[in-house]
């Protein structure tokens, strides 16, 4: 009988039936080995490679190529966009990296508070969020330029459901409303061939381009080119994705479309040759953590080589307006975030920092319905600073058994929270930059609990 692998199956219920190596019970792909010989790739730390083989892998490396033809790319700048390792008001550079700290570290960083530490935490984002951040106005607005997608005359046929068709409408509906936006002439019945970016009359928008941050498949930038008219799209992504909206995009005419496969903390945007001379807005939606703060410093941070010596008049490139739906706050990290003085003013610590990004995954715990209220359900948070009061220390030392006890909406209360206290530090930064700004509730928490929206540009020239 031929030996086989003893590795078992248990989907099909039998062994693998592969040889099994000389010197092994199992073949080559079942052969067990210790965890700890397994490294991530420096090239791509999505996959992993065994030490013993690395220095073999990084010239065969799949991803090898491409990485070095990205290096030799005129955008191409290391961690351009990626943020300091410390404050401005910190003097040596911490001991821990800050990109090394995981959503489980965090967590085990806050179960090892006393109760007591907890407590004034929870009552300290409470206070914080009653007085900056509790009028965050709602602005779902569905403008009329989408009627075509909000009809479902489009939506039909591409991958993703209506709520995306919704959000990504609204976004466009509040860059309208700021004035970023003008209507195309177009009328509501006009069939899809007809929007096209060479019809665009005399009197709509001057703005020539658009730049998708984690752009995905570009089905946004699709909408925006569809409903107003851009003759310039430029989308950036470091993933690759099917079922992308580019074979659509490219089939209008006189349309300049540019996909960039790029960590958007690399990217120099000024050294983007299609956005030369250009007046452009820029898009996200649901940036996951860093990648908004990464996507501000690109957009809207001045760089020593940005001088006017050193870039012609033809070059430069002017942002109008940036509209950035905020997500995944949980992954947000000291180092990237774009305004660390903010929460210093407001007497929280980098640990705490990372407890309250920590807290906003809370956010999405609930079943989100049409009445949901961060204010209606935050009465645990008095709960809890009451209990610090009455109670003594050993029955407030189990921070986990506290969060057991919190129901699901009183956790996703004190996540939304969190998410607003993160994003208003965002709003402040940008209008420390001189830009006109707004932070708004762009859909219902119905639709998706990741619904703020970061609006800002300059429209002093609109």
């Amino acid at each position: 009988m031929v030996d086989r692998c003893k590795f078992w199956l248990s989907k099909k219920n039998r062994q693998c039936a592969n040889s099994p190596l000389l010197d092994s019970s199992f073949c080559g792909n079942h052969t067990q080995r210790s965890h700890t010989q397994w490294i991530p790739c420096p090239i791509d730390p999505a996959h992993s490679v065994l030490q013993e083989n690395l220095k073999s892998h990084l010239n065969r490396c799949p991803l090898l190529k491409r990485v070095r033809s990205l290096e030799l790319q005129p955008f191409y700048q290391k961690g351009i966009n990626a943020g300091e390792e410390y404050g401005d008001d910190e003097v040596e550079k911490p001991a821990v990296d800050d990109s090394a700290l995981t959503s489980q570290m965090k967590r085990s960083a806050i179960y090892a508070m006393t109760g007591i530490e907890f407590s004034a935490l929870v009552a300290k984002i409470k206070s914080v969020h009653s007085s900056l951040c509790s009028d965050i106005p709602g602005s779902y607005k569905i403008p009329g330029a989408c009627s075509t997608w909000t009809h479902q005359e489009i939506v039909k046929k591409l991958p993703y459901q209506e709520k995306h068709v919704l959000q990504q409408a609204s976004i466009l509906g509040n860059l309208e409303e700021f004035g970023a936006l003008k209507q195309s002439h177009l009328t509501d019945n006009s069939t899809e061939d007809q929007y096209d970016s060479s019809e665009v009359s005399e009197n709509n928008n001057d703005i020539s381009a658009v730049v998708e941050f984690g752009a995905g498949r570009g089905y946004l930038t699709q909408m925006l080119s569809d409903c107003y008219g851009i003759k310039k799209v430029v989308l950036v992504e470091r993933k690759s994705y099917k079922l992308k909206a580019d074979r659509s995009l490219r089939q209008k005419e006189r349309l300049i479309l540019e996909r960039l496969r790029i960590d958007i903390e690399d990217l120099n945007l000024k050294a983007v040759e299609a956005l030369w001379g250009a007046k452009y807005v820029a898009i996200g939606k649901h940036l996951c953590g860093p990648a908004t703060d990464a996507t501000l410093r690109c957009c809207i941070t001045q760089h020593p080589e940005d001088s006017p010596t050193t870039q012609s008049q033809s070059q430069a490139s002017y942002l109008k307006a940036v509209a950035i739906a905020t997500c995944c706050h949980h992954l947000c990290l000291w180092k990237t975030y774009i305004n660390k003085r903010y929460f210093s003013d407001l007497g929280f610590s980098k640990e705490d920092f990372h407890a309250i990004s920590w807290f906003t995954s809370w956010a999405v715990d609930a079943d989100h319905g049409p009445e949901f209220s961060v204010a209606d359900h935050s009465a645990l948070l008095e709960i809890l600073w009451e209990k610090k009061e009455t109670c003594p220390v050993s029955d407030l030392c189990a921070v986990e058994e506290i969060v057991r006890q919190m129901q699901p909406t009183e956790r996703a209360a004190l996540g939304f929270m969190c998410k607003d206290i993160i994003d208003f530090g965002r709003l402040k930064w940008l209008e420390s930059q001189g830009l006109k700004s707004h932070l708004v509730k762009y859909v219902p928490s119905s639709i998706s609990p990741e619904n703020n929206l970061l609006v800002a540009g300059d429209m002093t020239n609109s």
